[in-house]
């Protein structure tokens, strides 16, 4: 069994709907890599959500005048992970932030000594997340075959930019992960 925990990142309706405003091209592929990664973690998996604040604060109120078909109710049809996931997910983080680095899964990640990160958006939440957590002193790894950005180059330029903080993070993919057991 691989070692750390597996935190899937929004892999929710919202970014699989090919006609929503943040559909991420290459959802499918992206799932497809999470979906090997599952049975080498078990129990290991958090998923997680990015959710609507009720009322946004701060600069959060000028990204949701951008977005306002976002701003909806965290039981919303958009917000809901897709199907394939929904029924595997035993554990959910809901967040209002692109950095899913909270508190909560700080304490599981911290328990397990590796976050393993899979999901969309790689130019947005996973790299948010991966570089809290690195600084945080977590070792990451984030599986470029199970992500997916807002466009491929996106998606390329973020993984090299997670390649930059090498040692703290590393990008592998579903095979080399999977190999490591």
């Amino acid at each position: 069994m691989t070692t750390g925990l597996l935190t899937v990142i929004d892999m929710q309706r919202v970014f699989a709907d090919p006609d929503s405003p943040w559909a991420a091209p290459r959802f499918a592929e992206a799932a497809a890599g999470v979906r090997r990664l599952l049975p080498a973690f078990g129990d290991r998996v958090t998923f997680t959500r990015f959710v609507a604040p009720g009322t946004p604060e701060g600069a959060w109120r000028a990204y949701y005048e951008q977005w306002p078909f976002a701003l909806q109710p965290p039981d919303a049809e958009l917000w809901q992970l897709t199907d394939e996931f929904a029924s595997l997910a035993q554990h959910v983080l809901d967040s209002g932030t692109f950095g899913k680095w909270t508190p909560e899964l700080a304490r599981r990640a911290t328990s397990e000594g590796r976050l393993v990160l899979a999901g969309v958006s790689t130019d947005c939440c996973v790299l948010s997340t991966a570089l809290a957590a690195a600084d945080a002193g977590v070792e990451v790894l984030v599986v470029a075959d199970a992500c997916a950005g807002a466009d491929d180059d996106s998606h390329a330029k973020a993984l090299q930019v997670l390649e930059l903080y090498r040692p703290l993070i590393r990008v592998t993919t579903v095979a080399e992960l999977l190999e490591a057991t």
